[in-house]
């Protein structure tokens, strides 16, 4: 891996940790670019409003990087998140069920700042498992 390459992964990594799974929200002004897309959650706001929303229904959640790859200014992301479903989730009341579901991230990184992000979830097995008994 080139030496940007392994630091836009660095970036990227840290990002996760960082915002992801010590709810540090206010890390966005040290990550993300000034001109970022965010091209999931419609805005750099709209990241954070998620992200709160995922706090307050899993609040033990942990992301888990499986596998990056990086090309150029690219680095392809797949995780998991684990959490137990103790508060309101879009409108479902808490279930005390736990997830263990797959995420794809793409980061577009420039001169050490995430530029864009777009990402995608299994929500089919999120969705089951929040209904299981």
């Amino acid at each position: 891996m080139k030496p940007t390459e392994q630091a836009n992964v660095e970036t990227v990594t840290a990002f996760i940790e960082t915002f992801w799974n010590q709810s540090d929200l206010d890390c966005t002004d040290r990550f993300l670019s000034d001109d970022y897309q965010e091209l999931a959650y419609e805005s750099k706001e709209g990241l954070k409003q998620f992200a709160a929303k995922i706090l307050e229904a899993f609040p033990d959640k942990r992301y888990t990087v499986e596998e990056v790859i990086a090309q150029g200014e690219k680095v392809l992301v797949r995780m998991t998140v684990k959490g137990t479903h103790t508060g309101m989730f879009f409108g479902t009341s808490p279930t005390g069920n736990t997830i263990d579901v797959t995420l794809y991230r793409q980061y577009r990184v420039v001169d050490g700042k995430i530029a864009e992000h777009r990402g995608w979830i299994d929500m089919v097995t999120m969705w089951r498992q929040l209904e299981a008994n």
